[in-house]
This record gives structure tokens, C-alpha cells and sequence, in this order.
């Protein structure tokens, strides 16, 4: 494989391709949190894209080094992801509910949430480093940098039309939020085991 249009295309759509759990994820983030700060908004779209960049090279290695041991865990990817998602969607929809006045409610993603969701949005992602096996390492490195800054554009976008709409939702807009995380989950894990 060399550098050429066909390796960036590729690279560009498995970016977009990678990046639509995390974009959802991300409008769910804006809708919970619809006064969030440009910093913060910066911050939840590049833990995304670090994750989406990392699974791939981390499954890249795994091929190139001990891929029988990954081959294992790829059949608990869907049930990770569900688990994750579920458990962060559960606990905005529990909170939305608590809260639905909008008075008391705190910001959503908080540090720890926000690693659950970059890990839980990414994970399906280590079987890309099976696709891009036939790469030398530089290419490697280079088609998750083009990930990451796909995934990253992405989820500025689901973040800014996610605290758009929010703001219309007031209250509501923490359960939807939750209600779309569990959605995402439930969708990861039905497509990973069919």
C-alpha cells in the first residue's frame, strides 16, 4: 500500500464511518448540556478522536503481534459497548427525570463519563486494525490521524446542533439525551451480534 487519493479516501470515509456512534454520543452531550463552553465542547470532541485514532492502531498491533488474544475479546465488543453506553444513557435519563424543571441539574460529562463514552463509541473501532493490517506503520499512523480529525470535525458538529436544540428542550432535553446513549448502545450490540 502507498500514499495516493485512494488511501486519503479511504482514510476520510473510515473516519465518517467510525465517527457516527461518537456523533451521536455528542448530540446527546450538547443536548444535555446546552450552555456548554467552547472549551469543554473542544475538549469532549478530541477525547473522541484520540479514542477513534487509538482503537484502530491498537488493533493494528494486535494484528502484528498477538492477534489470536484479540480475536478473543472481539466477540465481547457488542456487550462492552452496550453495557457502557446503557449505564452512562441510564444514569442522564435518571437524572433528567430527577430534574425535569431544570432547576439543580448539573453538567453532564463529567471527566470519568466522558472516557466511559470515548471508550464505549471507539471499541468497535480495534477491528479497524484488521482492515489497515497491510499498512507499514507510518500509513497506519497517518489513516488514524485522518480518523481522529474526521471524528473530531464530527463531533464539533453533533456537539453545537445538540446545545442548539437543547436549549428548545429545557428539561426534556436530559432525557432524550440518555434515551439516545441506550439507543446507541442497544444498536452497537444488536449489529455486533447479527
Amino acid at each position: 500500500m502507498e500514499f495516493n487519493v485512494s488511501f486519503l479516501l479511504n482514510s476520510i470515509l473510515l473516519g465518517v464511518g467510525l465517527a457516527m456512534d461518537a456523533f451521536s454520543v455528542s448530540l446527546a452531550n450538547g443536548l444535555n448540556e446546552p450552555h456548554m463552553r467552547p472549551r469543554k465542547t473542544a475538549v469532549i470532541a478530541g477525547t473522541f478522536a484520540f479514542f477513534q485514532a487509538l482503537m484502530p492502531l491498537v488493533g493494528w498491533i494486535c494484528v502484528h503481534t498477538v492477534v489470536h488474544y484479540f480475536r478473543a475479546l472481539d466477540r465481547w465488543i457488542p456487550w462492552i459497548a452496550l453495557v457502557l453506553l446503557g449505564f452512562i444513557g441510564g444514569k442522564m435519563l435518571v437524572e433528567g427525570i430527577r430534574h425535569q424543571d431544570g432547576t439543580g441539574e448539573k453538567p453532564a460529562v463529567g471527566p470519568g463519563a466522558l472516557l466511559v463514552q470515548g471508550i464505549a463509541t471507539s471499541i468497535d473501532a480495534l477491528s479497524v486494525g484488521f482492515t489497515i493490517a497491510d499498512y507499514e506503520l507510518p500509513m497506519a499512523m497517518v489513516c488514524t490521524l485522518i480518523i481522529a480529525a474526521v471524528t473530531f470535525a464530527i463531533c464539533i458538529a453533533g456537539l453545537l446542533i445538540g446545545r442548539k436544540v437543547g436549549t428548545r428542550l429545557a428539561g426534556k432535553a436530559a432525557i432524550l439525551g440518555g434515551l439516545i446513549l441506550i439507543a446507541i448502545g442497544i444498536e452497537i450490540f444488536l449489529s455486533g451480534i447479527l
